[in-house]
Order: C-alpha cells, then structure tokens, then sequence
C-alpha cells in the first residue's frame, strides 16, 4: 500500500514538472517573439520619425527663404516707387519752373511798359503832375519787387522739387540694382528650399541634403 501511494505521489510529480516545462517553454518562446518584432518596430518607427523630422526642418527653412523673398520683393518696389516719383518730381518741377519763367518775363515786360509813361511824366514841367508820376513809379516799383521776389521764391521751390526729384531717381536707380540682385538670389533660394521640401514629401529614403549634394556633384 505504501508503494502504491509512493507511485502515484510519483506520478502527480512527474505531471506538474511537465506542466510547468510547457509554461516556462511557452513563455520563452513569448519572450523571444518578444525580442524579435521590438528591434523591428522600433527600426520602422525610426524612419518616420527621422523624416518628419526632416520634412518639419526643411518646412522651417523654406518659411526663412520665403520671408526673405517678401523682403526682396518690397526692397525692388521701394526703388521702382523712387524711380517713379523721382521722374514725376523732375517733370513737374520743370514744368513749374518753365511756366514761372514765363509769368516773369511778362511781368517785367508789363513792368517796363507802366514804368515808360510815368518815367516821362515824372519829368514834367508841372509839378503837381510829376510828384504823382514818382509817387506812382514808386508805388509801381515797390509792387513789382513783391511780385518778384514771390515768383523767385516758387522757381526755387521748383528747382528744389527737380534737386529731389533727381536724388530719389540716383537713389532709385543704385537700389534698383542691388534690390534685383538680392530678388534673384532670394528666388533661387526658395526654389531650391521649395525643392527640398517636395523631394522630402516625395517619400524619399534619403536625407534632402544628402540628394542635394548628389545633384551637386552631378553637375
């Protein structure tokens, strides 16, 4: 009795011990699987990761270039507009000046012609009558100066409006050439970072650099 109770007391071991080998075996195997797809998931998580960092880098520099491209854009109107208003300034000035030229040269013709009768009259042998022709040359005089000195004063402000005129169309005209330069550079900028971009989008495995440097050596 004693031995049969040895052998099934045997048994029952020997179950549990081939019970618990399954497990461990089962949970070796998990643990293995385990260790496989992680490497491997992490390896597939890596690329996306490294490409929309790259896409968010290249995102970044294309808003720089396209901020700087508005700039050059603003810097070549600024220098149009001083073109522009500097030509009108010139035309109108000239005209101004033509016209105030003019004006002055009737007056003094109408000066000339008031200032011949009473001039013969101041020399009248009536004297009642030539005190009225001084007193009249006098008064005829004093106007005419007045009416030179504004018209004098509106051809120099017509030769200033040509004198600004003329500094903003030199202005313009130097700004003009470094503006169209720096328009140029910043197209070819934002073309290239625009590229850059489009390349990264495109699902490319490499870096925008690396294919960059690649077109570079290329050529």
């Amino acid at each position: 009795m004693y031995v049969m109770k040895t052998n099934s007391t045997l048994k029952d071991g020997l179950m549990i011990t081939g019970k618990s080998f399954k497990m461990v075996f089962s949970l070796v195997l998990i643990s293995i699987f385990l260790l496989a797809i992680v490497p491997m998931h992490s390896y597939g998580q890596a690329k996306p990761d490294k490409k929309e960092a790259d896409i968010k880098r290249l995102e970044a520099a294309l808003k720089t270039t396209q901020t700087n491209l508005a700039k050059a854009q603003r810097q070549v109107t600024i220098a149009d507009s001083l073109l522009e208003t500097g030509d009108k300034m010139i035309d109108e000035g000239k005209t101004e000046k033509k016209e105030l030229e003019g004006e002055k040269k009737k007056m003094e013709k109408e000066n000339a012609s008031q200032k011949k009768p009473l001039e013969k009259q101041s020399t009248s042998k009536d004297k009642d009558e030539s005190i009225q022709a001084k007193n009249d040359l006098k008064k005829l005089d004093t106007q005419y100066k007045a009416d030179v000195k504004a018209i004098d004063t509106k051809i120099k402000a017509a030769d200033k409006k040509i004198a600004i005129g003329t500094a903003n169309v030199t202005k313009g005209k130097g700004s003009k050439k470094t503006s169209e330069t720096a328009l140029k550079n910043a197209q070819a900028a934002n073309e290239t970072a625009q590229a850059k971009l489009n390349a990264a989008k495109g699902g490319g495995d490499e870096p925008a650099e690396e294919d960059t440097g690649k077109k570079g050596k290329k050529k």
